[in-house]
């Protein structure tokens, strides 16, 4: 295993490569994200692709032992030390599957972009050290998730092998992206899917004007709030008949009901962009909140790649 002169490189969309791509920096939470994407390749019998960013040869770092300590001393030899115990833990938790690694000179956020452009899922810890440091804190997560090429998977905690997968709900045509996903992953996994739409009177679309002020009654909202969660499904239940799905409009902030409904999730799915009641997801407090406090992995999706 070394450096295998990867460099960024702009692409088009993303194609479905059949390989699952992972970040580590030899973090508790990076190993926990080994972990969750070893059963991710599992399940879609996928190459799982186990990638570190080395950030140091751009500084002129040395990198080789130091001549008064150990021969298998030396930011390199530490580096590839950590990369083969993160494939050592990758093939424990998912025997049998391909585990390849990658030690990319390389900033880590531009490392990781490149990967997701020949990935069909990018999986990163929630926190991290070393090569990934300050991945997903502030802008870096936010601007990973809305940029990457391909599905991005953040793990939280551990995660649940019951529970439903969670598909955030806007209505919008971008997260049409998200929406297959969610039923897909659903699939794979034989878990219920709940379509859940967070909404309040001032997010909800203004109705048409009727000889009065632009407003609608309570009933009259949650009428179009659940007709809204209904559109967004339609058509995939029928091409997903073995998964159960349940359908939720809940009155109340996007924020608090997404975190509340990760608690007894095993995934929660959302799109990069969105409407209604999921405006600005990744570009502020919300998307902050999820990254941060969700409590299952959270998998960001994007409607345009």
């Amino acid at each position: 295993m070394g450096d295998d002169g990867e460099g960024v490189i702009v692409s088009g969309a993303s194609g479905v490569s059949g390989q699952v791509v992972v970040g580590v920096d030899g973090s508790a939470s990076s190993l926990a994200a080994v972990e969750a994407a070893a059963a991710e390749a599992r399940l879609r019998e996928a190459t799982l692709k186990v990638v570190h960013a080395f950030v140091w040869p751009a500084l002129h770092v040395p990198l080789g032992p130091s001549p008064l300590g150990p021969d298998d001393g030396g930011l390199r030899n530490e580096v590839e030390t950590m990369v083969a115990q993160a494939v050592e833990r990758a093939r424990t938790v998912a025997p049998g599957i391909d585990v390849t690694s990658s030690v990319v000179s390389g900033e880590p956020l531009a490392t990781l972009e490149v990967q997701s452009r020949s990935a069909e899922l990018v999986v990163v810890g929630s926190r991290g050290l070393g090569g990934f440091v300050g991945l997903l804190v502030g802008s870096t997560a936010v601007h990973l998730a809305a940029h990457g090429r391909c599905p991005v998977m953040v793990v939280r905690e551990e995660p649940r092998t019951d529970g439903p997968v969670v598909l955030g709900v806007d209505g919008s045509l971008s997260a049409e992206a998200a929406t297959d996903f969610a039923f897909a992953e659903a699939d794979l996994r034989k878990a219920p899917l709940l379509a859940l739409h967070a909404w309040t009177p001032w997010n909800a679309p203004l109705p048409a004007p009727d000889e009065g002020p632009y407003a609608a009654a309570p009933g009259a909202l949650a009428q179009d709030e659940e007709r809204l969660v209904s559109e967004a499904i339609a058509g995939h239940r029928e091409r997903f008949p073995d998964v159960p799905v349940t359908t939720e409009a809940v009155r109340g902030p996007t924020r608090e009901t997404l975190i509340d409904a990760s608690r007894s999730a095993r995934l929660l799915v959302v799109g990069a962009r969105g409407r209604g009641g999921f405006t600005g997801l990744l570009l502020g407090s919300v998307s902050q909140a999820l990254l941060h406090h969700a409590h299952c992995p959270v998998v960001v999706v994007r409607g345009d790649v």
